[in-house]
């Protein structure tokens, strides 16, 4: 998986297993770095291989320097001050992406 997700023609996916080891394949939406961590927003799909509306979910993100080969880890934030501000940050890559559209 690359670090930078930008783009939109470019798809790339990742696997997540849940608590009750269920796994659920998402899309990578983007790679954000927030106060200089990196954080992973995804969106996830159904079993079906449909997109869940309005879902998505973020992540901490961390890869490994010495192997870039190595699947990535996805860290779960349970810091809600640090959820939103990483909230805060998708949203004006979303409002990015609109004013990109416009032009």
């Amino acid at each position: 998986m690359n670090k930078k997700y930008d783009t939109p023609d470019e798809e790339m996916t990742v696997s997540i297993t849940l608590d009750d080891d269920t796994e659920i394949l998402c899309d990578v939406i983007t790679i954000l770095t927030v106060e200089g961590k990196d954080y992973i927003a995804v969106l996830p799909r159904d079993t079906s291989g449909r997109f869940e509306e309005d879902e998505v979910w973020i992540y901490g993100y961390r890869e490994n320097p010495e192997d870039p080969n190595e699947e990535p880890e996805l860290i779960y934030i349970d810091d809600e001050e640090e959820y939103e501000r990483v909230g805060d940050a998708f949203d004006e890559y979303l409002d990015e992406l609109e004013f990109d559209d416009e032009d």
